[in-house]
């Protein structure tokens, strides 16, 4: 009996394994985060976290409510859920008390999404004039302009950009194949390969570029993208997903662009949509972001098109 109970005991802890190992670390903080609040919630009101109760969630959903966004409303609810799900707990988030009331907030509130600002072509030339006239080491302005380059022309998730190796890279005559070996969509580490063919203009080609940059930095092997000590001596060390976003915060700053409504995934976000105002079609902006879903997609091509397709171009006045 007592092997009986120490195999299951076993199964349980490989199942809870395999349940965090299905998703990304970073996934995994944010559950972590989000349930934190919710317990907070719970303990000034004398509730249980865990495990807790639809009517409880749905209290903690009006709560926030009150200054959240309908996608922040959601992914909490997902955290809750994923976490209980982790600890081998059952929440039933499709109970009609969650469901309902998170309806009637919508209603209420209203659905639309403001997202961050897309990096334009315009920011991105200016961004990196800004790099090219700071006053500091080329090899440091070769490593930032490579990093926001190649970001903006690969469509890359900022956790992608900085987790490319130096194995993962190959040079054609067309221009460069980068190989990413796994992604928010693509938990299982399928990959998938980006190509940024060559630009004209050398100054803003990512290619080029990142050419200039290897070879300044010496870099044969590992993280192409590494910090610097204070010395400005480079280290092996990979960057941080928020380094990029601290680097690009301070360079459209340094550009004379207000950044307060600029992110990490502005990059992303605005390759997609200077691609979409080009005339491209969803399928290829898909086969370079890696989204699985044309939702998002479609939302970048129609604010594309917002004023290229609007009817008020057709009325004289």
């Amino acid at each position: 009996m007592s092997e009986l109970t120490t195999d299951l005991k076993s199964l349980h802890e490989a199942t809870i394994n395999n349940l965090k190992s299905s998703k990304a670390s970073n996934t995994l903080r944010a559950y972590k985060s989000d349930f934190k609040d919710f317990e907070v919630f719970c303990s000034k009101h004398g509730f249980k976290s865990l495990p807790s109760e639809p009517k409880i969630v749905s209290l903690y959903i009006t709560h926030l409510s009150k200054n959240s966004k309908i996608s922040t409303l959601r992914r909490r609810l997902v955290s809750i859920s994923m976490v209980h799900k982790l600890k081998g707990l059952y929440l039933d988030t499709k109970h009609p008390i969650i469901v309902e009331n998170l309806m009637g907030i919508r209603r209420v509130k209203g659905s639309i999404q403001i997202g961050k600002k897309p990096i334009l072509i315009n920011h991105l030339k200016l961004i990196i004039n800004a790099i090219n006239h700071q006053k500091i080491e080329e090899i440091k302005k070769l490593r930032d302009k490579s990093i926001i380059l190649i970001g903006f022309g690969g469509g890359f998730r900022r956790t992608e950009l900085i987790s490319i190796d130096h194995e993962n890279l190959e040079f054609v005559p067309e221009g460069l194949k980068i190989t990413v070996k796994k992604s928010k969509t693509d938990q299982f580490g399928e990959g998938m390969i980006k190509g940024l063919p060559y630009f004209n203009n050398e100054s803003y080609c990512p290619v080029k570029n990142l050419q200039k940059w290897l070879e300044i930095s010496q870099i044969k092997s590992g993280p192409i993208f590494r910090r610097f000590s204070k010395g400005l001596s480079l280290t092996d060390k990979r960057l941080t997903d928020q380094s990029v976003v601290l680097l690009m915060k301070k360079y459209l700053s340094l550009a004379g662009i207000e950044n307060k409504n600029f992110a990490g995934h502005s990059l992303r976000s605005g390759f997609a949509t200077v691609a979409a105002e080009s005339g491209a079609d969803e399928r290829s902006i898909m086969a370079m972001t890696g989204h699985k879903s044309t939702q998002m997609v479609r939302r970048y091509i129609k604010e594309a098109n917002l004023f290229k397709n609007n009817a008020l171009n057709k009325v004289k006045l």
